[in-house]
């Protein structure tokens, strides 16, 4: 096996990842083709800057690209968020999500149907001692890398299981829904307050990605993660979690 190699060690046990071959799990996003939505957020746009009769586009004749974008990062693809999205204290992903890699688990799971028509993660099982849970709904159809969530009802993840991870350790939770909470839940929010210990002694460094992509290909099983962001002091950014497999 080629490539730029790491062994880690882990409740006794010797693996290893190859940093040569790694998965991205975010969601791209393309301005001229279709992306993905939740909540209305306005669609994420990149046009040339315009200025005093200049257009910062090569194919019109600049000499550069010179882009401006707009983006919602809870609205427009995948992104990471820390605490502060729910407290009035003003947390910035930049400082809480820290930095290298962590111990996660893919797991694959289909949503439970209950009663009233929701669709709901409350049967979960996962190794000890990880930091990171990796959440593949089941059945994963490619539309969930444009599909438009707004009044949708799309399954959630139960409060209580939030909780569990939270008295785990559980430091990173990603899923490939558009939030842990019901879409619409009278801004109780409870998976993101149970996962974030909202009410006690706030978990500062835990963050929750939404909004990924996992193949099909790749087998449920541990990985070494690492989340990108750019360093963006808000409580939310774009994010690109990336994947390696442990053997």
């Amino acid at each position: 096996m080629k490539g730029i190699k790491v062994s880690v060690e882990w409740h006794g046990k010797a693996l290893s990842a190859n940093l040569s071959k790694g998965h991205c799990i975010a969601i791209p996003l393309d301005h001229n083709k279709p992306q993905p939505n939740a909540f209305f957020a306005p669609l994420y746009e990149a046009a040339p800057h315009k200025a005093d009769g200049w257009v910062g586009d090569t194919r019109e004749g600049a000499s550069v690209n010179f882009f401006n974008i707009r983006i919602n990062p809870h609205g427009n693809g995948t992104h990471t968020e820390c605490v502060g999205h729910i407290t009035r204290e003003r947390y910035a992903i930049h400082e809480t999500l820290g930095d290298g890699f962590f111990i996660a688990q893919l797991i694959s799971v289909y949503p439970s149907a209950v009663e009233g028509g929701d669709r709901v993660i409350d049967q979960l099982e996962w190794e000890q001692g990880i930091d990171a849970i990796i959440l593949r709904t089941l059945p994963n159809h490619e539309d969930k890398k444009t599909r438009h969530y707004g009044s949708t009802n799309p399954p959630y993840l139960d409060a209580k299981v939030a909780r569990r991870m939270a008295d785990d350790h559980i430091s990173h939770l990603l899923l490939d829904l558009p939030s842990v909470d019901r879409e619409e839940d009278e801004g109780k929010l409870s998976a993101h307050k149970a996962f974030w210990n909202y009410d006690g002694d706030k978990r500062l460094h835990a963050t929750i990605t939404e909004m990924i992509f996992v193949d099909d290909a790749l087998p449920d099983g541990l990985y070494l993660l690492q989340i990108q962001i750019p360093a963006f002091m808000i409580d939310a950014s774009p994010s690109r979690p990336y994947i390696y497999a442990l053997l």
